[in-house]
């Protein structure tokens, strides 16, 4: 093994290295083999990744799109219908689910007893 000169830093290095170990700089040998830096390979796979995700948030679009225009056809076929809840006290209706009446404050649900007494 022979030792040649790094073309950058002058640093001594085998003839058959492909990269300068000093500066990192590609060799006539590394030039020739087409040897490729650590950071191509990083650049190329994010590259990839990058086109695949772009792929799947494409897909994802189309899809939410095609969900969103079915809502849209299911709200003028059928309009919602929001169930309402009766206050005794004051006949305002509410939201179901209330607890308390939204006009006059009166408890509209039952107290609920805790799991477990007797």
């Amino acid at each position: 093994m022979s030792l040649v000169n790094c073309s950058n830093c002058g640093e001594k290095i085998a003839d058959d290295a492909n990269f300068c170990p000093k500066c990192g700089t590609k060799t006539a040998k590394g030039r020739a083999a087409n040897a490729v830096y650590p950071s191509d390979e990083l650049r190329e796979a994010f590259y990839s990744v990058g086109l695949e995700l772009e792929k799947a948030f494409n897909i994802a679009e189309r899809e939410m799109q095609s969900a969103i225009q079915k809502v849209k056809e299911n709200l003028q076929q059928k309009p919602l219908q929001v169930e309402t809840v009766v206050c005794p006290k004051c006949s305002a209706k509410n939201p179901s689910g209330s607890v308390f009446c939204n006009s006059c404050g009166a408890r509209i649900a039952p107290i609920e007893e805790p799991h477990g007494s007797a």
